[in-house]
């Protein structure tokens, strides 16, 4: 008896590297932006963010703005290799595999789900500096 499955790209997040094997759309930095707003997650650095918050001005703000601009850099290096990744998924081709026979993905899925993934955490440590800057800090530390 040969097992068949029936599993879809849709049965897994856009972060799992099966979505890609199984034919997934790669998202624009721009739709995974969205998505990263859409969720409200904050990203792993939260703690440390949420520390740097907690600061007194000024030196609350330039803390969260050294944050940011660290976070910018990795987010930038973090688009260019996205883009690489995907114009090679492109290159390496879309057929369906046939599952019946799988065992595993190829190093492309793996990278680029590990990519986007890098860029959810970027774009969600923006999101939150940025949501964080806009509001007044306390001035005295009362």
């Amino acid at each position: 008896m040969t097992y068949q499955s029936t599993l879809t790209y849709q049965d897994y997040s856009t972060g799992h590297p099966w979505y890609y094997f199984l034919g997934g759309k790669v998202l624009t930095p721009k739709q995974i932006l969205e998505a990263t707003r859409q969720s409200g997650y904050q990203g792993y650095c939260r703690d440390e963010i949420a520390k740097a918050a907690a600061l007194c001005e000024p030196q609350r703000s330039a803390k969260l703005r050294a944050i940011k601009s660290e976070a910018m850099q990795g987010v930038r290096d973090d688009l260019t290799r996205y883009r690489q990744l995907a114009l090679t998924l492109h290159r390496h081709g879309r057929q369906r595999p046939a599952l019946d026979r799988v065992t595993a993905c190829d190093d492309i899925h793996t990278n680029i789900s590990l990519k986007h993934n890098h860029l959810v955490n970027g774009f969600a440590h923006l999101l939150t500096i940025d949501h964080l800057l806009s509001q007044q800090g306390d001035l005295f530390g009362v």
